[in-house]
């Protein structure tokens, strides 16, 4: 859902010689140096309760042998020969969980940002904003996400009189927590040069005054006038982030991740930190537009260092989020009657961008949450298939509200769904009222789209949900949040099942990132990336939500590469 993430990346700016020079990919021709991590020797972890999916159906195990290469050797062998026991103490494990749909970098620089999620009102938010300028006096710009106008009741977005109030000297910029939206002071207004004059980008709203004059409040492409001002980070730091972010990561459980929209100076990064073992979550990286403008067919490549870095998707987006009125609607929102979104891209410059990324053999993935912005995905998919032959999976991320008609479309075409559970539990609050009821049988259709044949493969889209999939399996099973509410489940009926949950975050995330063969079960030669549990996440015991799972341990490629709890 975040467009701050999807669209221009914060970073370092290089060239395509550069980042050639970097990774290596003009000598190597497309092979990055290194290798996946790996074991001194075999390793056999015994007296497990081991479940995974297959092509072929669940299949449960009591051991698992890894060879030296770090790949799967067997499940329930007689004998291990010389390999090292690692007595699995009766834990539950399972695969390594993928989410299909995150933003690597991004969490990470958060650890440098104000943290506003959860805040539960306008008055806690600037709290925590006076508490962090008291702390960093040595930063010259304040930036900070997470707000979310919608949970604080304020009936509007926040304005730069609402900041001014507390940090008045010094350019602050605070994004809504699903990126589609922002709020900078007057300094930060004035370092941007915005004011009345300034006109409004296409795609984008400055929220204005009656008489003109901008309020602070800047919505879709129109963030981007403040974005562009910003501190940008060194090369340094994006390392720093990805380190930060990926140890997070492994410690709720995953070891994939699909980074939707990474630049080209952050896969140059990503490409160093694959080649010198660094990685411990296999990435698959979605070009951003920039990126793949910049960079080619060069950097495309499904296998680097082992499979610790894929690189064959581009990401565009046609539209914002529900939350800001933002997504592209048919029909104007119910609780908005003059508004029916921000389409970002026109429908022939979108067809336009997805047959040339098909034509060059990339999978395409492209954002879209309204009804009129996966119909126009939709489309531009159908048009550029007839203009390309693709033959690759292509994704349409988040696919959150489809008119009933569109849905069909997915399975026809052999389209990837990919969708985030959490965002039906976070958005339940003011979904409907921004849709109405007629509308809502067509958003968040988890069972309705796996009942037609068409694969979902789950994500959170972190940093704007909880990056923990184990919230993501909690709301796909129950459709509630952590406290169990509503009663029953929100729109129940569109619950997955346990299993059909645990899928959606290991094999079909796996088979939408074209990697199935590689990762996502654990069958002999696959990568034996894998979790060990405090609790069974497919039946969680009586008393104990399944949000509750907590992860002991953490294998990549046959190496543990977090430990978090006894065994």
């Amino acid at each position: 859902m975040c467009q701050a993430c999807c669209g221009r990346s914060r970073g370092p700016r290089i060239t395509r010689a550069q980042f050639l020079a970097l990774t290596g990919l003009a000598v190597a021709g497309g092979a990055a140096a290194g290798c996946a991590p790996s074991p001194e020797g075999g390793v056999l972890v015994d007296d497990v309760r081991g479940f995974t999916l297959t092509a072929r159906g669940p299949r449960t195990f009591r051991n698992l042998l890894v060879d030296a290469t770090g790949r799967v050797a067997g499940l329930d062998v007689a004998s291990a020969g010389g390999a090292r026991r690692v007595d699995g103490r009766g834990r539950v494990l399972i695969p390594g969980l993928h989410d299909a749909h995150g933003h690597f970098g991004r969490l990470g620089a958060l650890t440098a940002e104000l943290d506003l999620v959860g805040t539960r009102s306008l008055a806690e938010a600037m709290d925590r904003l006076r508490d962090f300028a008291a702390r960093h006096p040595e930063k010259r710009w304040i930036t900070g996400r997470g707000w979310n106008d919608v949970i604080w009741g304020l009936g509007r977005l926040p304005t730069a009189a609402d900041v001014d109030a507390v940090v008045p000297d010094r350019p602050v910029w605070l994004v809504r927590v699903d990126g589609h939206a922002g709020v900078a002071n007057t300094a930060a207004l004035r370092e941007a040069g915005i004011n009345r004059e300034t006109p409004t980008p296409r795609g984008g709203q400055i929220v204005r005054a009656p008489g003109g004059e901008p309020v602070g409040a800047l919505v879709d492409a129109a963030q981007d006038l403040v974005a562009d001002r910003l501190p940008q980070p060194t090369t340094e730091d994006v390392r720093e982030h990805y380190r930060a972010a990926q140890r997070r990561l492994n410690q709720v459980g995953l070891t994939a991740v699909s980074d939707a929209g990474t630049s080209a100076a952050e896969l140059a990064v990503l490409h160093r930190m694959a080649a010198a073992g660094e990685l411990t979550v296999r990435t698959n990286s979605f070009l951003s537009w920039d990126a793949y403008t910049e960079l080619g067919t060069a950097a495309r490549g499904d296998s680097f260092a082992g499979d610790l870095l894929r690189v064959g998707t581009v990401k565009l987006y046609i539209d914002g989020a529900l939350g800001s009125h933002g997504a592209a609607m048919l029909e104007p929102y119910d609780d908005d009657p003059g508004n029916s979104g921000l389409p970002q891209l026109d429908a022939a410059e979108l067809r336009r961008r997805v047959t040339a990324i098909m034509r060059d053999g990339f999978q395409v993935a492209t954002h879209a949450i309204g009804d009129a912005g996966n119909r126009m995905v939709l489309d531009a998919y159908e048009a550029g298939l007839a203009a390309t032959g693709s033959r690759l999976r292509h994704r349409v991320e988040h696919a959150q509200v489809l008119a009933p008609g569109d849905v069909p479309r997915l399975r026809a075409n052999g389209f990837i769904a990919s969708m985030q559970p959490v965002h039906a539990t976070d958005d339940m609050n003011m979904a409907e009222r921004r849709v109405g009821h007629r509308r809502i049988a067509g958003a968040y259709a988890w069972r309705t789209i796996l009942d037609q044949g068409t694969p979902i493969a789950s994500g959170s889209d972190f940093p704007v949900s909880s990056e923990n999939p184990f919230d993501g399996l909690h709301a796909a099973v129950t459709r509630t949040d952590r406290d169990g509410r509503p009663l029953g489940g929100w729109y129940h009926d569109q619950a997955m099942t346990p299993v059909e949950a645990l899928r959606s975050f290991t094999l079909a995330a796996a088979h939408a990132a074209h990697r199935e063969n590689a990762w996502g079960s654990l069958e002999p030669g696959k990568w034996a990336d894998f979790v060990l549990l405090d609790q069974d996440p497919l039946e969680p015991p009586p008393g104990r939500a399944r949000w509750r799972t907590a992860v002991l341990q953490t294998w990549l490629a046959g190496r543990r590469v977090g430990e978090y709890g006894a065994l």
